[in-house]
């Protein structure tokens, strides 16, 4: 999987947002933000802030539990996502865009 920082990154361009764009929507300079992405160590109240701002929520998955929601985020369990339908085919697996869909948003 992705580290923390790529997968903010790979949600702020999935947004279609510059990394300006997180001044009023995180509340930091778009150099803070530069910063954090490329190289950042952030503090927890910072990604929460993050996760806002970004639509998304921060959570910590117990690693016996990580399948279960692997699977149910890429459509093969019960309580599939509302969109799953409308991927292609359901070629497209968590790796490819792990926030794809979780939102609605796409």
């Amino acid at each position: 999987m992705a580290s923390l920082l790529q997968q903010l990154k790979k949600r702020r361009l999935a947004l279609g947002l510059k990394q300006s764009d997180m001044m009023l929507r995180a509340g930091m300079s778009r150099q803070q933000y530069q910063r954090l992405e490329s190289k950042g160590n952030p503090r927890l109240n910072t990604l929460e802030l993050l996760a806002a701002g970004l639509s998304s929520e921060l959570m910590l998955i117990p690693r016996d539990k990580l399948p279960a929601v692997i699977a149910a985020l890429e459509g093969d369990a019960p309580g599939k996502l509302p969109d799953d339908s409308a991927r292609e085919g359901g070629s497209k697996q968590l790796s490819d865009d792990p926030w794809e869909g979780l939102l609605g948003d796409d």
